[in-house]
């Protein structure tokens, strides 16, 4: 059982604004999802739990709406659309755990992204489950069971590998501004059986990008040469004009399509507007799904 979907990200709005924020924003999707040619394309809306990260974030992390009272406001307002979302484990008992899936699921999200602990602290930390734990022991309670898949990270195949002989049904990569999930799941394939679904993740970069610097600094990891890479490249996204912009990011998209089509995986697309919805970022994700979608495979 697949998703086999295309996944448009919809970040919780902060609590001082109101679940009138929420419906607003559904309603924004609804529009420019007609404008750019997507009305009917996009089949889950994926809500992260936002937890509290570093303090260096470019942008202040403030109490965001719940997932489930989001998804309870916005639900309604998009026919056709299920939900998918992000759920941190680590500082949750079992029994606390297990009663915040059944929640999840019995108000219609499909499927669960199992989170660990911020990137501030180190894995295996945090008083509640670790995801790999959790993995194995709510399969009987969430049929899609994801994890995050990072290509460029050290060790990351076995990583992977152990994830999805815990029981997990599909990966979630990180944004994703290079090739490297090519030759990361090329390599994955050689070592292991596991085929799960790849929900491949592709973010607009707006012009303000290199004013602010949100992407750029979701997708750090100090060091590390490959990463470093994708955040020259974001850089250039967001110091061309749009039609660059456009250019650029299709051509990422058709060759990390062309390099993983035939490898085995099930795929789906995961679409993100890092700093909001916009006409600007439908119409780049719009060239990219008529290029290759998930319904075409």
């Amino acid at each position: 059982m697949t998703l086999n979907t295309v996944a448009l990200e919809l970040v919780p709005p902060n609590v001082d604004r109101g679940p009138e924020q929420a419906i607003e924003e559904a309603h924004k999707v609804l529009q420019f999802a007609a404008e750019s040619g997507l009305q009917g394309r996009i089949g889950h809306i994926l809500m992260p739990g936002m937890i509290a990260e570093e303090e260096d974030r470019p942008i202040e992390m403030k109490p965001k709406l719940d997932v489930l009272d989001f998804w309870r406001a916005i639900g309604p307002e998009l026919p056709g659309m299920s939900g998918l979302c992000t759920q941190v484990t680590s500082f949750s008992d079992e029994a606390g755990l297990r009663g915040r899936l059944a929640d999840l699921t019995g108000a219609g999200i499909e499927g669960v992204v199992f989170v660990g602990v911020p990137r501030t602290m180190a894995d295996g930390e945090g008083s509640g489950v670790p995801p790999t734990d959790a993995l194995a022991t709510f399969r009987d309670d969430v049929p899609h069971r994801g994890v995050i898949l990072i290509p460029t990270r050290s060790e990351e195949i076995g990583r992977f590998d152990f994830k999805c002989n815990s029981g997990a049904t599909f990966g979630l990569t990180q944004l994703l501004y290079s090739d490297a999930i090519v030759p990361f799941l090329t390599d994955f394939a050689k070592h292991s059986d596991a085929r799960p679904e790849i929900l491949l993740s592709f973010g607009f970069v707006p012009t303000f990008e290199n004013r602010v610097g949100l992407v750029n600094w979701l997708i750090q990891d100090p060091g590390n040469a490959a990463v470093a890479a994708e955040q020259e490249f974001v850089r250039t996204l967001s110091d061309s004009d749009p039609d660059q912009r456009r250019k650029l990011m299709l051509d990422l998209y058709k060759r990390v399509i062309d390099g993983v089509a035939d490898l085995g995986f099930p795929l789906s697309i995961h679409l993100e507007a890092t700093y909001g919805v916009s006409g600007a970022a439908f119409r780049t994700f719009a060239e990219m799904l008529e290029y290759w979608s998930p319904e075409q495979r």
